[in-house]
């Protein structure tokens, strides 16, 4: 069964109710650093104490993220003192702003981190919407409970990929991935080694002050 029937025509629903250009009205709260690095709807993994804190956007349909999400996820659980925020930032295809809101609708099933999982192990660009599903699926997602999740947290979940947009463009951000590392900006996909040396310049910079 393809996502649009699993989830009562929700993929045209998300299609038309993001305006990925159009700015929050109160642009200024949600462009400031206390709101992309904690903004109380982004999904948080890692140490919520950590002593650095990355803050990841990302595409579902971007080949670099995919590369760089297994590093990513393998940093932050030897590292063991790192918070990672993740900022859904669907720019490349319809299919990706689909991605992004199921991914945020499994929060609410605690699924969030594996939903993500699941979609960043997809390989191409312009995944098709059912590979999506069958992906969460097969990861253990309860989609009957996702779509009615998906459907009542509609606007949250809008309002929260508007507000990651707005903020990836006010900072004039290119593309996808973006990784704000303490206080690095890191526009390139990164290894495992890259993420360690880039907590490890941000614990440097930040016990120097």
């Amino acid at each position: 069964m393809s996502l649009t029937s699993r989830l009562g025509g929700l993929a045209a629903l998300v299609l038309a109710s993001l305006a990925l250009g159009a700015a929050p009205a109160s642009a200024d709260k949600d462009l400031s650093r206390e709101m992309i690095v904690g903004d109380p709807s982004a999904p948080v993994g890692g140490n919520p104490k950590g002593d650095v804190t990355i803050v990841a956007f990302v595409d579902y349909n971007c080949g670099f993220c995919k590369r760089s999400a297994p590093a990513l996820d393998k940093l932050v659980k030897a590292d063991g003192k790192v918070k990672l925020v993740y900022k859904d930032w669907p720019i490349l295809a319809e299919s990706s702003v689909v991605g992004a809101k199921l991914a945020l609708a499994a929060k609410y099933q605690g699924k969030y981190e594996v939903a993500h999982a699941a979609l960043m192990s997809l390989t191409g660009a312009k995944v098709p919407v059912d590979k999506m599903s069958a992906a969460l699926t097969t990861a253990g997602v309860d989609m009957s409970r996702l779509a009615a999740d998906a459907e009542a947290h509609n606007s949250e979940i809008t309002a929260l990929l508007k507000r990651n947009d707005a903020q990836a463009r006010g900072m004039q951000f290119q593309g996808t991935p973006v990784y704000l590392i303490g206080p690095l900006l890191v526009a390139a996909a990164l290894d495992y080694a890259g993420f360690k040396d880039a907590v490890e310049q941000a614990r440097a910079r930040t016990s120097a002050k």
